[in-house]
């Protein structure tokens, strides 16, 4: 786990379509709140919420009480994880399509 203290896996939480459109959907704004994301899927606010949870116990969604509203905002900070899993992967497909670049050049 990282510095943030996570209660759950980056990679975990963001295995699931659903909490990767809420990601989408609070990237592209500051604060939404439970309702305005609701709107986005063809489930109930209880299944959305739960879905926040976990993105929440991964460090990625934030979230802060205005009267009787929650309202919810990104945090990707945790997300530079998976940036990092991927970027130390990325040199294994540089080299293979380096590989059948050099492949398909012989053969022609």
């Amino acid at each position: 786990m990282s510095e943030n203290n996570q209660l759950r896996d980056v990679f975990d939480a963001i295995a699931d379509p659903t909490r990767r459109r809420l990601i989408h959907l609070l990237s592209e704004a500051e604060e939404l709140p439970l309702h305005e994301l609701t709107v986005h899927f063809p489930m109930g606010r209880t299944a959305v919420s739960k879905h926040l949870t976990i993105l929440k116990e991964a460090g990625l969604v934030l979230d802060r009480k205005v009267g009787r509203e929650t309202r919810f905002r990104l945090n990707a900070s945790p997300l530079r994880e998976i940036q990092d899993w991927v970027t130390f992967y990325s040199k294994f497909w540089s080299t293979n399509m380096l590989r059948l670049s050099q492949l398909l050049e012989e053969e022609e």
